[in-house]
């Protein structure tokens, strides 16, 4: 089954609701608008169900299969966008200054609409399709915010999956793997107390830079040599503060940053050697160190079975050689992981073709990806859900 005669024909449609969306961006929970406009989408379409206000401002569709009960699937799409000023220069650029779609989840949200409309006119399957709206992936936790709120539960979902667009990756093809496929994503801050004084007398000082230093260096070894070289693990320090002024020591540093891990024990590995290694350098300078840890996103972590049946779905809409099923795994993060520990499921690529990398001010979503990411969603649905 090739790309959906619908999903072309319906093409044009679905890429005037991104380019709406793209034109009014909004950024963590406070999607109202976006949501109101998904919401209204969905009852337009007939959905037996459609809620609001899941996990503070996700939306939640819920389509029967034309043959009875049977199991559910969700299909999730995020619908926040980033603090980030556009310069891509299009047509239908952000009108909201300080505010971009810089990650595609205008096209990840309009290609799910657009496959929710064609669910609920066929109702070619068994069982019910929960269509996802989320909020606040970009580091929020919408997804988590979902969960917690009881989402699966109360619609039931016995499988979820995801689906998020990569520049490079050619348009009309997929990627995926099994297992960990995006990196745990957690955050540090690091406090290096000294003595702070005159930079002309530093022997009557404990100088916190100095410190710092020998710290930052010291951290670089828990991923080049504490670590197995198979197991991925990213230890950055991102920012340095200290002093104001240069014939002044100050009394304290911060440092922050991210540390990126694969696997559940390089997780616990790495933020337990990060406390030993800033707590004993400050200890050899005899300074203080205070480190705050706060572990962000876990792990994606792709589900063997129904990463195998997606795999057999993105074959069946981009053909065998354009589904990539060993894809490297990314350091990258992403909420879908809740999802992911609360349910089943698998999380894929669909090719962007040649854009600007996400995040990036002059990205935008490729509407010709489109048709293949309807009929990615519908073949799913209508595959895992056959009557």
């Amino acid at each position: 089954m090739p790309v959906l005669n619908s999903a072309s024909e319906m093409q044009a449609e679905v890429a005037a609701w991104r380019r709406h969306l793209h034109q009014h961006p909004e950024i963590l929970y406070d999607v109202h608008e976006t949501a109101a406009f998904v919401a209204d989408k969905l009852m337009s379409f007939g959905c037996d169900i459609v809620e609001t206000g899941i996990g503070r401002t996700g939306v939640v569709g819920i389509i029967k299969g034309r043959e009875g009960d049977g199991p559910v699937v969700g299909l999730r799409a995020d619908m926040d966008a980033l603090p980030i000023v556009e310069t891509s220069g299009k047509e239908w650029a952000s009108q909201t200054p300080g505010k971009m779609h810089a990650c595609g989840h205008d096209g990840h949200t309009a290609m799910l609409l657009g496959a929710a409309k064609h669910l609920a006119e066929t109702r070619n399957f068994k069982g019910s399709v929960a269509v996802i709206f989320q909020p606040a992936e970009e580091g929020g936790g919408g997804g988590l915010a979902m969960v917690k709120d009881g989402m699966m539960e109360r619609f039931g979902i016995n499988q979820v999956y995801g689906m998020h667009n990569s520049p490079g990756l050619p348009l009309g093809h997929f990627a995926t793997r099994k297992g960990s496929i995006m990196a745990a994503a957690d955050e540090y801050e690091v406090l290096i107390h000294g003595r702070g004084g005159h930079a002309a007398q530093p022997h009557k000082t404990i100088d916190p830079v100095l410190v710092s230093a020998h710290a930052i260096i010291a951290l670089q070894a828990i991923a080049s040599r504490e670590t197995d070289p198979l197991k991925s693990v990213v230890v950055t320090v991102a920012t340095i503060h200290g002093g104001d002024a240069s014939n002044v020591i100050p009394n304290t540093v911060k440092l922050t940053g991210t540390i990126r891990t694969l696997l559940p024990e390089t997780r616990d590995y790495a933020e337990r050697r990060l406390s030993e290694v800033v707590n004993g350098i400050a200890l050899t300078f005899g300074a203080r160190a205070e480190v705050n840890y706060r572990r962000g996103y876990p792990v994606t972590f792709n589900h063997e079975g129904e990463t195998d049946f997606a795999v057999e779905v993105m074959r069946k809409v981009a053909g065998v050689k354009s589904v990539e099923t060993d894809l490297a795994p990314l350091m990258g993060a992403e909420d879908f992981s809740y999802m992911l520990e609360s349910r089943p499921g698998s999380f894929v690529f669909i090719g962007n073709g040649d854009s600007a990398n996400l995040h990036h001010s002059s990205y935008d979503f490729n509407d010709e990806a489109i048709p293949y990411g309807i009929s990615y969603w519908v073949t799913l649905a209508e595959t895992a859900l056959a009557a």
